[in-house]
């Protein structure tokens, strides 16, 4: 044991003196969970909105005002004729723009009622979509507030509630597979490189002829990284309750608990690259690229995986970041227990022996 916590020291040391190395480990999720809570959000907001009032009523103008209150919508110049609206759907100014006939205010006390046209630049159809339907709904509550006690027959109202993000906060949607996605991409890109680095250095002849057993030298080189992902993963917590607001529902035990197989998994995976590769760029680029482009796209945070093709959906269950991004989410965001991530957890245990099995087998005790 004595020798085993002086080589832990000994990597501790590696890392340390390693600015390329500190930068990747903090500086990447400071950034990736700033960047994706903030900037890459998929709400739609302060999107550019013009108005065409022909009435210019009590109700034209209480509308307007709804619509320049609202933080879905930026309001710009008002449009005073139709090549107006074309000028700014070209320039790109606005991606809506709302039309209000003559006579608007005293259509609505008609048996016909009153009509608005709303225009959507439908070059990104889901976004036309969101922005008719934020419309659509501020137009029904005017109405309803117009006219609170007048109820049509046959009407059927329906009640929505949204579970586990009762204030639409966007960061829920990014946070657990953000986390996922610097582990995966941390800890298997830092410990990918830690075999090969003693090849290159030519320590590894130092290594071989000590009598350090194989698999303890895989350990002591994960160990300290090991660590440094948990002090990553507490920053990633801290940032994620103050900084975006998201409320961790579940047990944290069991969430740390959770974290630390995964990162054992990711770290296993690492030491595998480190052993089949002889250079560290080999190695960073397999644990990089390798591996941040299935995660980005199969791990179901960014792309529903059941939209997918049935082979993408295949190759997904292949990826350990797949199964901890669901953990994440039932404990951390539904407040679920042991009981509902048995299977995943499962999963990641026997991708984390079967990965660490597989680097220690292809640990070469020789040079050639």
């Amino acid at each position: 044991m004595k020798q085993l916590f002086v080589f832990i020291r000994k990597e501790f040391y590696h890392v340390f003196r390693d600015r390329r190395t500190l930068l990747i480990l903090f500086g990447m999720p400071i950034v990736q969970i700033i960047l994706f809570g903030y900037a890459l959000s998929s709400e739609v907001k302060n999107i550019g909105i013009t108005v065409l009032d022909n009435s210019h009523d009590i109700q034209s103008e209480q509308i307007i005002s709804k619509i320049r209150s609202s933080s879905y919508f930026r309001m710009q110049e008002p449009s005073l004729k139709y090549p107006d609206i074309e000028r700014q759907f070209r320039e790109g100014n606005i991606k809506c723009a709302v039309i209000f006939p003559v006579n608007f205010g005293s259509d609505l006390y008609t048996a016909s009622g009153a009509q608005i046209r709303i225009i959507a630049d439908a070059s990104d159809p889901n976004t036309a979509n969101i922005l008719t339907n934020y419309l659509n709904a501020m137009i029904a509550d005017y109405q309803q507030q117009l006219n609170p006690n007048i109820k049509p027959s046959y009407q059927i109202i329906p009640e929505m509630r949204q579970l586990y993000n009762e204030e639409q906060n966007g960061s829920l949607n990014f946070i657990p597979g953000v986390i996922a996605l610097i582990f995966m991409i941390v800890s298997t890109a830092l410990t990918s490189v830690a075999v090969v680095r003693e090849k290159e250095l030519g320590t590894m002849e130092i290594l071989l002829v000590s009598p350090f057993k194989p698999v303890m030298v895989l350990v002591a080189k994960a160990i300290p990284y090991l660590v440094l992902s948990l002090v990553n993963f507490i920053i990633i917590l801290l940032l994620s309750v103050y900084l975006l607001h998201v409320e961790i529902r579940g047990s944290l035990v069991l969430l740390f608990a959770e974290s630390i197989l995964f990162i054992i998994t990711c770290l296993s995976l690492g030491l595998l690259i480190s052993n089949i590769t002889n250079s560290q760029q080999t190695a960073m680029l397999i644990s990089m690229m390798g591996m941040m482009l299935p995660t980005l796209l199969l791990t179901g945070f960014m792309f529903p995986v059941e939209n997918m093709p049935i082979i993408f959906q295949v190759i997904s269950r292949i990826l350990p970041s797949r199964y901890y991004y669901d953990i994440v989410k039932a404990v951390m965001l539904k407040g679920l227990g042991f009981r509902y991530v048995w299977k995943e957890t499962l999963i990641l245990l026997i991708m984390s022996v079967g990965l660490l099995a597989l680097a220690l087998k292809k640990f070469k005790i020789r040079l050639s």
